[in-house]
């Protein structure tokens, strides 16, 4: 599946809006691809580690964990994450490298990040 591809079907699974604010995407929002666990953190450039977001939140986030950006933007009154659909799709990802193996490095970083989550979520 091209980026392109998994672009739309991640656009798809959050319903058309940014996982990160919550805005619909559109002619002057367009969708931007970001990585769950960070490409420089080891991240696989897989359809369980992609999700759509508006230019704004990707480039706001960088390199920032995802929990930590949840919390970020759980503070923030311009933004309105989906958080039951990051933890779900957390899951799948852990899921995902667990049966595909390999990714050492993005599994450790994903489960710190899934520890931090309890934290949050609870």
């Amino acid at each position: 599946m091209d980026r392109a591809a998994r672009l739309a079907l991640a656009v798809d699974r959050q319903q058309g809006c940014c996982l990160w604010c919550g805005r619909t995407f559109g002619r002057l929002i367009p969708p931007t691809t970001d990585h769950l666990v960070p490409r420089l953190k080891g991240g696989p450039s897989i359809t369980a580690n992609e999700v759509a977001a508006c230019r704004r939140c990707n480039a706001d986030r960088g390199h920032t964990g995802p929990v930590d950006w949840l919390d970020d933007c759980l503070h923030r009154p311009d933004r309105a994450p989906q958080t039951e659909l990051l933890v779900t799709m957390l899951g799948e990802l852990d899921a995902a490298l667990e049966r595909d193996g390999g990714r050492r490095r993005a599994r450790q970083y994903l489960a710190s990040q899934l520890r931090r989550l309890r934290g949050i979520t609870s």
